[in-house]
């Protein structure tokens, strides 16, 4: 089956930010259970909530304005784009944090969403949704992401691969057991794996005309 797009996890995959998620989880008392942090807190009561929906936005904002790029991230966007493969970045950050880090680097995503727009991941409709966007099938993606949050998404959507990038150790033991995946070490590996995929996949063309662009 051709591979017609590839989503994009943006904390931990293509922004480096120092956040440490357990440090954040402790201000704001919440357990780790495996779900994101923002899900948990539309269970609290409302001043909790409130409380600590602030604490979670004043950690994103600071990430968003002082993170950068992970190395290897507008290299392989541009590999995707010479490929003719479309991109998504899919994130369950908010849209004001993602349109800060895209303020600061002009990057180059066909669809572009928040949890602000619908559904947080693992739930398997952020990335349907992104690939509905596209009018690309779940067989034709490729998604990559840090967290066990992603794999579970794309798992659940019935994407074609997934790409497992820098993940942290902690999360190791929130991996759900017998779920196929590619680990990398970095983007630039990750680029080498989805340039496998791509050829294997039958983008044959379009695998050439990208290794020749950057030869040029």
């Amino acid at each position: 089956m051709t591979i017609r797009a590839v989503l994009f996890d943006m904390d931990g995959t293509i922004w480096n930010n120092t956040i440490d998620w357990l440090a954040v989880r402790r201000e704001i008392d919440l357990p780790v259970d495996g779900r994101p942090i923002y899900m948990q807190l539309m269970e609290m009561p409302l001043k909790e909530r409130s409380r600590g929906i602030r604490i979670l936005e004043r950690h994103e904002a600071l990430e968003a304005e002082n993170g950068k790029l992970v190395p290897g991230t507008e290299d392989l966007l541009q590999y995707l784009r010479d490929a003719h493969v479309k991109c998504a970045l899919v994130t369950n950050n908010s849209r004001r944090s993602v349109e800060r880090v895209l303020e600061r680097n002009p990057l180059s995503f066909d669809v572009v969403l928040s949890r602000d727009d619908g559904a947080l991941k693992p739930d398997p409709q952020a990335f349907l949704t992104a690939l509905e966007r596209l009018d690309v099938r779940p067989d034709e993606a490729i998604a990559i992401g840090d967290a066990h949050l992603d794999l579970i998404a794309s798992d659940r959507a019935g994407i074609a691969e997934f790409i497992l990038v820098g993940n942290k150790p902690w999360m190791s033991e929130l991996l759900p057991a017998g779920v196929s995946h590619h680990k990398a070490v970095d983007l630039v590996q990750a680029r080498t794996i989805i340039a496998r995929l791509l050829w294997a996949g039958g983008n044959h063309s379009a695998c050439t005309e990208a290794a020749d662009s950057d030869t040029t």
